[in-house]
C-alpha cells in the first residue's frame, strides 16, 4: 500500500481549524499549507456589508442563510482539503453547515481588490467549481463598478459581466436581485 508522503510542515485540517480559533490573523488552507490573509480596505468592507445585509434581509425566515467573511467554505477533492474565507456565502443545506465552515454553499461572493483579483478570478474559480452545491459565484470589483457572475448550468459554467449585461445582480435560485447602485452605495465607486 502506498502512503501519501506529506512535507514536514504539513498541517492537518483539524489542526488548521483549531489554530484558527485562537489566531489573531485569518489564514486560508491549501492541502496542508496555511497562508495568512491580508486585511481589507474600507471600500471592500462597505461593499461586503451591503451585499451581506441585502442577502440576509431577503433570506430572513427562509431555509437559506447568508454567512459573512469569518465563515470558511470547505472543499474536498481526492486526498486534499482546502478552506477559503469567502466574503459572503449563502448556504441552503443545513446538513452541510458545520460550526466553523460550510461544505454546501449555494452562492459565493468575493469582493476583489487589485491584490486578490487574479486569485479570485482563477484559483478560487477553479476551486469553487468543485463544490457540487455551488450554483453561483459572484466577483465584485472594489475599484470600478463591475460584477462578474459565474453560473452553473448543468455540467458547465457560464459567465456574465455587469454592467454590460444589465444594472442588477440577479440570483434566480434565491429570487434575489440587487442593483449596482445598491452594491456600491457607500463605496464611492
Amino acid at each position: 500500500m502506498n502512503a501519501v508522503r506529506r512535507p514536514s510542515n504539513w498541517i492537518s485540517p483539524e489542526d488548521y481549524i483549531a489554530g484558527e480559533l485562537t489566531s489573531e490573523v485569518r489564514h486560508e488552507y491549501f492541502a496542508g499549507e496555511v497562508v495568512a490573509m491580508a486585511g481589507a480596505s474600507i471600500e471592500h468592507n462597505r461593499i461586503v456589508g451591503e451585499i451581506f445585509r441585502a442577502l440576509g434581509n431577503h433570506l430572513e425566515g427562509k431555509r437559506c442563510e447568508a454567512l459573512m467573511n469569518d465563515m470558511k467554505t470547505h472543499i474536498h477533492k481526492k486526498e486534499d482539503d482546502w478552506f477559503y474565507y469567502p466574503d459572503v456565502m449563502v448556504n441552503c443545506d443545513p446538513a452541510g453547515q458545520q460550526k466553523y465552515y460550510c461544505d454546501t454553499p449555494s452562492v459565493i461572493v468575493e469582493v476583489m481588490s487589485p491584490s486578490t483579483e487574479r486569485i479570485d478570478r482563477r484559483e478560487k474559480l477553479m476551486a469553487y467549481e468543485l463544490i457540487p452545491s455551488l450554483h453561483t459565484y459572484v466577483l465584485v470589483s472594489q475599484e470600478r463598478r463591475e460584477v462578474t457572475i459565474h453560473r452553473r448550468t448543468g455540467d458547465d459554467w457560464t459567465t456574465e459581466r455587469l454592467p454590460e449585461n444589465g444594472d442588477a445582480l440577479r440570483i434566480p435560485e434565491l429570487d434575489f436581485e440587487m442593483t449596482l447602485d445598491a452594491i456600491y452605495a457607500r463605496a464611492g465607486v
